[in-house]
């Protein structure tokens, strides 16, 4: 045992490397990394007198939670884009450092930070590094690269043409980007097509080419089918969205991409709770569950289900091609009204499309980290691992509502909630 040991133990404990309940479990950790998992009876002959023993009782530790889709320095607060955008960087990064803190107090110990403006992320990161602010683990990617007038291009990395975007690649890289991120369709930012690809395969390709020289991941925007298919062609590492809009505006599930994407072997983060309002529905659900709901609240409600369904029914149909395992969930927290401290939004979500509450939980951490390149490092509770870890009200592989009951956070042995 190192010098300085601390032992969590409570009532029960899912390690996510699979998704069985342990009883009386204890963790070891020293120096921010897990030394042992076991029984609390055999823990506690082996530990040292001093050491610090951390109690939670009836609650269940879970590894922390991995968003894989978040935008920083917007508030989330329902302003568009060019209200959010308006700020200056100075205010984009107290915005960002207030985001941080309630996605890390919601249990979310790892994020991927999808892009900010000029060099918002990277001084989010410095930040985090030096400890001036506290939050999740970040992964940047500094700018999304963008085409000419394209999603984001507020950001002010555009690129067109494979030499444009191996330069962008490499001035990212060099900045301090974790991964890549590439916009291959439009989006919400006005004057884009959300169902028009932006980019053709050999463009996305370079964008593949270049970051993967550096070793880097990467990350592609992707709402309409038509860039769906160029993603998966270039060699896209992880496909966002994935909505198969068509430049109509209509969703068409198409058996065809699906297949490409599963033989492939592509990570998809479908952000479902981005794709229409499910923060109001989770309101109007709450009142109406406490018979607190006006009749023109109950329509609104209706049609926001009816609106959803439409988003839910092609992720539903996406599963039926074994993608499961590849499916990680993201927030896109702070565009439009989506707020920070709900990644639990999306695992209800996952739960409405036919995953198991358990399978969710997988699905947002040993699977997300395999995906963000950090499975070696975080995602499960087990000996050499970073020491993440949450512990919630109830069990989680039964009730997914038990994510939105987070009492205790843990980032690298640290209790930080």
């Amino acid at each position: 045992m190192q010098n300085k040991v601390i032992v969590v133990k409570s009532s029960s404990l899912i390690d996510g490397i699979t998704t069985s309940i342990q009883s009386n479990q204890a963790i070891v950790i020293s120096d921010g990394r897990i030394v042992r998992v076991g029984h609390q009876e055999a823990i506690s002959k082996e530990i040292p007198s001093n050491t610090e023993i951390i109690d939670l009782g009836d609650l269940c530790i879970i590894p922390g939670l991995i968003d894989g889709h978040t935008h920083l320095s917007l508030s989330g607060n329902g302003s568009n884009y060019v209200e959010m955008f308006s700020d200056s960087d100075e205010m984009m990064v107290l915005i960002g450092a207030m985001n941080l803190e309630l996605h890390l107090s919601a249990g979310i110990t790892t994020i991927r930070e999808h892009g900010a403006r000029n060099k918002v992320g990277f001084y989010l990161k410095e930040g985090l590094e030096h400890g001036y602010i506290a939050g999740p683990r970040t992964l940047v990617s500094g700018r999304p690269i963008t085409c000419t007038g394209g999603h984001f291009h507020m950001c002010n990395e555009t690129a067109d043409g494979v030499d444009e975007i191996r330069k962008s690649v490499r001035r990212l890289v060099h900045e301090g980007a974790d991964y890549i991120k590439i916009m291959a369709s439009g989006g919400g930012t006005e004057g884009t097509i959300p169902g028009r690809a932006s980019y053709s395969v050999e463009e996305l390709h370079a964008a593949v080419h270049e970051a993967h020289h550096f070793h880097r991941l990467t990350a592609a925007h992707c709402r309409a089918s038509e860039s769906m298919v160029r993603a998966v062609e270039a060699g896209i590492d992880l496909m966002e969205h994935a909505e198969f809009l068509e430049p109509d505006g209509e969703l068409r599930f198409d058996p065809k991409i699906a297949e490409m994407m599963a033989e492939s072997g592509i990570w998809i983060s479908p952000t479902l709770q981005a794709w229409t309002d499910y923060p109001r529905i989770v309101e109007l659900r709450k009142k109406r569950d406490n018979d607190d709901i006006s009749s023109e609240e109950i329509k609104d409600l209706e049609y926001q289900e009816q609106q959803i369904e439409r988003r839910l029914d092609v992720m539903r149909r996406m599963l039926d091609y074994c993608l499961k395992d590849r499916i990680v969930p993201g927030t896109d927290s702070g565009v439009n009204n989506l707020a920070f401290g709900h990644l639990d939004y999306d695992l209800q979500l996952l739960v409405e499309v036919g995953f198991t509450p358990a399978e969710a939980l997988i699905s947002a951490t040993r699977i997300s980290a395999e995906a963000i390149g950090m499975g070696d490092e975080i995602g499960t509770i087990e000996p050499g691992k970073i020491a993440d870890l949450v512990a919630v009200e109830g069990d989680p592989t039964s009730n997914v509502n038990a994510f939105s009951r987070v009492q205790a956070v843990f980032q690298a042995g640290k209790r930080v909630r």
